[in-house]
C-alpha cells in the first residue's frame, strides 16, 4: 500500500524533467512533506491534441502535459464522489480486471512524481491499548533522483453542475502498487509501482492499450529505507524535518 508520501519538487522542475510541453497547471502546489489521500498533487499525463481542421490533416500525437489532480481515483460511472477516498491504490495483479481501474488503465496512464514514500514498520514495543507501536520509515530513491510512481487517473462528470461551471470536471488519480522488493519487504508486503525512465513515454501513450508487461517491480538496490520521526503519523505535521532520517538509537525496535 502507499498512503503518504513526499512531493517537494517545483512545476518548472518537473516540466524539465519529464520534457512536458504543456503546463496545466492553474498555480503551483506548496512543497508537500505529508502527501495524504484527498490532496492536490502533480501528475504527469499524455492526451491528444487538438483535432485536426480536416480529414486530410494528420491527427497530432498525443502532448505530455503536467496537471494537478486530486489524489483517490473516481471512476466515471460512480455516483458518489465519495468513493474515491477507498481508491487511493490499484494493485497491478488486478488493474486490468477491476472495473474501477480497468478503462484508465487502458488509456488512462499517468505518472505521479513523488521525491519518496512513507511506510509504517510495526515494532516490538505496544502502547497503553497493547497495540504495536509503528516505526515510519521514508523510502527514496538510492541517487536522490525523482521518483515516478505509476498511476491511472479519471475525469468525473459532476452532474449537478451546469455545462458551463469550471468545477463540473473532477481529475483524480491512483498509486499503482506491487509485490515489495526483497530489500523492502520486511518494512511492509507492498511498494508503489515505479516506472523507469526508458518506459515513461510507453507508459503515458494513450494510443497503446494497457499493457502488463510495461509494469516491472524496481530493481532491489535502486532505492533506500531509513527511520524518520513519527512526526509524519499526523497529517497536519509538514516540512522538510519529516524526511530527515533518525538517528537508529532514536528509532523503535
Amino acid at each position: 500500500m502507499c498512503g503518504r508520501y513526499a512531493s517537494s519538487r517545483r512545476p518548472e522542475d518537473l516540466i524539465e524533467e519529464f520534457e512536458v510541453v504543456d503546463d496545466r497547471t492553474p498555480a503551483p502546489l506548496a512543497a508537500d512533506y505529508n502527501v495524504a489521500p484527498t490532496k492536490e498533487v502533480y501528475a504527469v499525463l499524455e492526451r491528444g491534441a487538438r483535432p485536426p481542421a480536416s480529414p486530410q490533416d494528420g491527427a497530432e500525437p498525443p502532448q505530455r502535459q503536467l496537471r494537478v489532480l486530486t489524489w483517490g481515483l473516481v471512476p466515471s460511472w460512480a455516483k458518489d464522489p465519495s468513493i474515491g477516498n477507498r481508491m487511493i491504490n490499484a494493485r497491478m495483479e488486478t488493474v486490468a480486471e477491476k472495473p474501477a481501474f480497468k478503462r484508465a488503465f487502458a488509456v488512462r496512464r499517468c505518472l505521479l512524481p513523488a521525491d519518496g514514500y512513507y511506510e509504517w514498520y510495526p515494532t516490538s514495543q505496544t502502547n497503553a491499548k497493547g497495540k504495536p507501536v509503528k516505526q515510519p520509515y521514508f523510502i527514496r530513491p538510492a541517487d536522490g533522483g525523482v521518483l515516478a510512481m505509476a498511476g491511472l487517473y479519471e475525469i468525473w462528470r459532476d452532474q449537478h453542475l451546469a455545462d458551463d461551471d469550471p468545477d463540473r470536471f473532477r481529475w483524480t488519480c491512483t498509486v499503482l502498487t506491487t509485490q515489495a522488493e526483497d530489500s523492502l519487504g520486511h518494512i511492509h508486503d507492498r511498494m508503489p509501482l515505479m516506472v523507469e525512465r526508458d518506459r515513461w513515454a510507453d507508459w503515458l501513450d494513450p494510443r497503446h492499450g494497457g499493457e502488463l508487461s510495461l509494469l516491472v517491480p524496481a530493481a532491489p538496490g535502486n532505492l533506500v529505507a531509513y527511520p524518520v520521526a513519527p512526526l509524519v503519523s499526523n497529517v497536519r505535521n509538514n516540512g522538510p524535518e519529516l524526511v530527515e532520517p533518525l538517528p537508529l538509537e532514536d528509532a523503535l525496535s
